[in-house]
């Protein structure tokens, strides 16, 4: 039994959880086929924030707090990048990045967009595989 090997537990309203997560995930390739280079349609701030949220929640519920974090690392290096900026800004008057968040300040270096996002997945698959290495360790 894998749930048992994992150490996944047992929740009475897990059906409902599965079926909510499958239509985000269809919501997210339906968003990604028209996000794809060149972009037709932008997600915007509403629709990230909801969308992080509804990670969060679906985290909580599951129990597994800290594989958000590990698989949600770009998200994260992203996130700490503007804080880094801001509060190295504030203390010393310099940057640390050309811009922030991170990907602003590859842009900037040179890189193109396709490129930076390319990378960007890239590290997103290693967290994936990072965070499902780390399931039987919880």
């Amino acid at each position: 039994d894998y749930a048992a090997y994992l150490q996944i537990p047992y929740l009475p309203w897990g059906g409902e959880v599965a079926i909510f997560c499958l239509a985000l995930v269809g919501a997210a390739v339906g968003f990604l086929w028209f996000n794809s280079h060149p972009a037709e349609v932008f997600m915007g701030d509403t629709g990230s924030l909801a969308l992080g949220g509804l990670f969060g929640l679906i985290s909580v519920l599951l129990k597994k707090e800290i594989l958000l974090v590990i698989l949600g690392g770009v998200f994260v290096m992203e996130t700490l990048s503007v804080m880094i900026q801001v509060f190295w800004y504030k203390r010393t008057k310099k940057r640390v990045f050309r811009m922030a968040p991170l990907h602003h300040h590859f842009e900037l270096s040179g890189w193109a967009e396709t490129k930076v996002v390319t990378r960007f997945w890239m590290l997103g698959g290693l967290f994936a595989i990072l965070g499902l290495s780390t399931l039987k360790l919880q």
